[in-house]
């Protein structure tokens, strides 16, 4: 059984459609990454999984008893503000420091707990919030353009510890990401956003994709070969189908990997 299953959703904000008969669905332990142009409704598409925004028509359903980490795009913080990471791991509902300092080292951000939430840099920021996701021990865990500012060794780096966390705490994760040469290889599918689906499937194979290539480029897949991860299972890819055709199949979640990016 699918953790989220999302049929014929159409989104429109201040009057204007963003989202229009999109399918989308994640089964247990599997990595799916969301990529599109900006504007393209990838953002939107993950606050409505989550129910933070309501859809025009569709349905958004999730296992029942589901459990949704969420790490957002950005989290402005008054920078007067006098408070420790481990302080804000407790905010606004008081969490046992066990179990706050589990979730920093899950998330690579172990060293921390004492530091001031204004004095983190910006990859040791989206760990923490990473770390607060965590709290909730999530089926599913969602990112909206977590590596947003970092460099691309620090966004390398913060993809393997999202592998690391899927592999271990064996929860399925959804990405928003723009970073395709990196993120690619974090993922075991890629839906390629544009308002509706306009492709989806094995990263190297939507790489190929004419409807990837139209928004992207063509040099876009050459970089994959340095991130690509080796598998030893086939993939199918759906790629074509407009907003126009009904709900795809997707199959069974693909074995998680145990290789590491490099």
């Amino acid at each position: 059984m699918n953790l989220i299953d999302a049929t014929g959703l159409r989104v429109s904000l201040g009057g204007q459609p963003v989202l229009s008969d999109v399918d989308f669905s994640i089964a247990p332990g599997e990595i799916v990454t969301i990529v599109g142009p900006n504007g393209s409704g990838k953002s939107t598409l993950l606050r409505t999984l989550i129910g933070a925004v309501r859809p025009e028509s569709g349905k958004v359903r999730h296992r029942p008893g589901l459990r949704l980490g969420y790490v957002p795009q950005k989290l402005a913080m008054d920078p007067t503000l006098p408070l420790t990471v481990m302080r804000f791991l407790s905010l606004p509902h008081r969490v046992p420091a066990a179990e706050r300092a589990a979730a920093l080292e899950e998330a690579g951000a172990g060293t921390l707990g004492d530091r001031p939430m204004t004095g983190l840099s910006g990859g040791q920021f989206q760990r923490v919030l990473l770390a607060r996701a965590l709290l909730n021990k999530p089926d599913v865990l969602l990112l909206d353009e977590p590596t947003q500012g970092l460099d691309q060794p620090g966004s390398a780096a913060f993809y393997r510890q999202i592998e690391h966390i899927r592999s271990h705490l064996g929860c399925a994760v959804v990405m928003v990401s723009h970073e395709l040469h990196v993120v690619m290889s974090a993922s075991d599918r890629v839906v390629c956003l544009n308002g509706h689906v306009c492709c989806q499937g094995h990263p190297e194979v939507v790489a190929q994709a004419a409807e990837y290539r139209a928004l992207f480029g063509s040099g876009t897949h050459g970089a994959l070969a340095l991130y690509r991860h080796e598998h030893s299972h086939s993939h199918d890819a759906d790629c074509g189908h407009t907003h126009h055709e009904g709900h795809h199949d997707h199959g069974a979640a693909p074995a998680p990997r145990t290789a590491e990016a490099g």
